[in-house]
């Protein structure tokens, strides 16, 4: 797919409407403006469900989610377009940003993976610009190159350079496209030295590090060890994260847990994140894997 490139006129735009503003570190978020997320695998299964946008959208507002990340491809059918930009409808109409989920485990690497990504990127701003009433609010990244066996290890980063690279690449086309870009990142990320850590977190604008398997449903813990447990342990990550870096250039950072370690709690769980880390600057907020997971919303989770 041919690239289009809108940068130099994005940089028109901002140029006129942009006050000049002193840089600044960055603040802690008000609760509002924190980020609750939701993935949402296998898409168009769920969307084609009787009711199946409405009801996503319905239960993001009782569960107090404001994006959801939903898996996307040009390559389905065009009712399955029609389906994509019903969904954005509803959801823009209840306040809800909606990103496009993209994911892969070699786009890290130059080449033709490279060129996947990009051109699944591409098919996004292809979608905005045909619905511009209905459009993605950002692209989601799930780019996992520590799943290949020469990847694996404690220790073993030898792909950040290429996957921050990937990022770039992403934020290049989709930043004056008007979107924005956040990806997901396993803990491992976060525990390279401060060059490495550097290198990942001004690569992208957002990350959501997937905090996953401190408790399950039968470990015996009440509910507020458990709580008290992710609040800890999402403290340790964050100040592990940003140690001996500054600079406003820094992606802010969400805290994802999983239904199946926490069950019916879940909600609880999230709900002490925000509590635990409404002061720190670099806290962006949660995200709940995943409404898959999450019995009679249809399409069993892909993860």
């Amino acid at each position: 797919m041919k690239r289009m490139h809108i940068a130099g006129l994005s940089v028109l735009i901002l140029g006129v409407v942009r006050p000049a503003i002193p840089l600044a570190e960055p603040t802690a978020q008000s609760a509002q403006a924190f980020v609750h997320g939701l993935w949402v695998w296998k898409s168009p299964e769920v969307l084609k469900a009787p009711q199946g946008a409405e009801r996503l959208r319905d239960f993001c507002k009782t569960l107090g989610i404001n994006e959801v990340y939903v898996s996307f491809s040009a390559a389905g059918a065009p009712a399955e377009e029609s389906d994509f930009a019903r969904l954005i409808r509803h959801m823009h109409q209840v306040g809800i940003r909606v990103e496009a989920l993209i994911s892969s485990t070699d786009a890290d690497e130059r080449g033709k993976h490279r060129e996947k990504l990009l051109d699944h990127v591409n098919e996004v701003i292809e979608f905005n610009r045909s619905h511009p009433g209905n459009r993605f609010d950002g692209i989601h990244l799930d780019i996992e190159p520590q799943q290949r066996p020469e990847n694996k290890g404690a220790g073993n980063l030898r792909f950040l350079p290429g996957l921050a690279e990937a990022y770039r690449a992403v934020r290049a086309e989709a930043e004056p496209a008007g979107m924005t870009v956040n990806a997901d990142i396993q803990n491992k990320l976060l525990k390279g030295d401060a060059v490495q850590r550097k290198m990942l977190l001004s690569s992208v604008p957002r990350i959501t590090l997937m905090m996953y398997e401190l408790s399950n449903p039968n470990d015996g813990q009440a509910a507020e060890q458990k709580a008290d447990k992710a609040a800890k342990e999402s403290g340790k990550f964050l100040s592990m994260a940003y140690e001996g870096l500054t600079g406003r250039d820094l992606a802010k950072m969400a805290i994802a847990l999983r239904t199946p370690d926490y069950g019916d709690l879940l909600p609880q769980m999230l709900a002490r994140l925000d509590d635990a880390n409404r002061s720190n600057p670099h806290y962006l907020g949660w995200a709940r894997h995943s409404y898959n997971d999450v019995p009679g919303n249809n399409a069993s989770a892909a993860r």
